[in-house]
């Protein structure tokens, strides 16, 4: 039998440090937000012939663009400027083909105005607030006949956060060495894990429920450790199939949803650690209230008998 419970210690340092790793690059890179949160022009362009990332550059600084944000992916750039007219949409890309002496196709082309971009940035963040306190009010009420039902709520949220924040910090890392922006795509994968992270929690928390039910061990800590290993093919089983389903869209989907599923992938890959490892773990010490041996230099040595 896995002892998941006598290891519980060491699951919640090695979240520690990733979690305290995470929110340092987000207080310190913050997120890059694109032009659904800022406004501004987004285009995927098509080069013929093939241009070089610095030769696009230099003529974009030429042009009046020194900001623009450039990302290659395959044979396609995509470009994030300010806020442009049609007008000084088709300056830009004569400009750029009388001066890097090729042919254009646009591809894709996007236009946020401020004002919407400032609206959807603020409803994206109570999208995401409603979503975690209805999850919360609903797991409360699921597991209503157990002592503390709120307790099992709280713990799947803090999972749940620990996921986010994991994808927030990667996302504020990416940003910085590689000027990846989120955009409305991003909160979409944000919901969707979270609404996979409560998923796989509460499919733990059922078992434990009908194990505590059928009395197995009067030690909650067996229960919850039994119940883990119980479900522990189904959830692994359910994670591998979907991360195989959303590694071939990584590798295979288009330049505009790479990002989103980069996300998912991440959040995927986290959540079923966290329903596995901190959730259930979670829950047991605050049954207990073994607040002080959370981590393993503050577990009190066995005394001998």
């Amino acid at each position: 039998m896995i002892d998941f419970m006598g290891k519980k210690q060491w699951f919640f340092l090695g979240s520690a440090i990733v979690i305290i790793i995470m929110v340092i690059s987000l207080a310190a890179f913050k997120l890059q937000p694109g032009i659904d949160f800022t406004g501004g022009t987004s285009m995927t362009l098509n080069f013929t012939p093939q241009v070089e990332h610095d030769e696009l550059r230099q003529e974009l600084t030429a042009l009046g663009y020194s900001e623009a944000i450039i990302q290659k992916s395959e044979d396609n750039f995509l470009i994030r400027i300010k806020e442009i007219s049609v007008e000084e949409k088709e300056a830009l890309i004569s400009g750029l083909e009388t001066g890097l002496d090729t042919e254009i196709g646009i591809l894709n082309h996007d236009t946020i105005s401020p004002v919407i971009a400032t609206e959807t940035a603020r409803n994206a963040g109570i999208a995401v607030a409603i979503a975690a306190v209805a999850m919360l009010i609903y797991i409360a009420w699921a597991f209503r006949r157990m002592p503390s039902p709120f307790r099992w709520g709280t713990c799947a949220i803090i999972a749940l956060i620990h996921d986010v924040l994991i994808v927030l910090g990667v996302f504020a890392i990416l940003g910085q060495v590689a000027n990846v922006e989120v955009n409305a795509l991003f909160i979409t994968a944000i919901l969707t894990i979270v609404g996979y992270s409560i998923n796989n929690s509460v499919v733990v928390f059922d078992r434990v429920r009908e194990n505590k039910t059928k009395g197995i061990s009067p030690d909650f800590a067996v229960t919850v450790n039994s119940s883990l290993i119980e479900t522990l093919a189904r959830c692994l089983n359910t994670s591998l199939t979907t991360l195989l389903v959303i590694l071939a869209l990584l590798l295979f989907g288009g330049t505009t949803i790479h990002y989103f599923v980069l996300a998912l992938f991440i959040g995927v890959l986290v959540g079923t650690y966290t329903s596995i490892f901190i959730a259930g773990p979670l829950l047991v010490v605050w049954e207990k209230g073994e607040w002080k041996q959370m981590f393993p230099w503050r577990s009190s040595p066995q005394k001998a008998a």
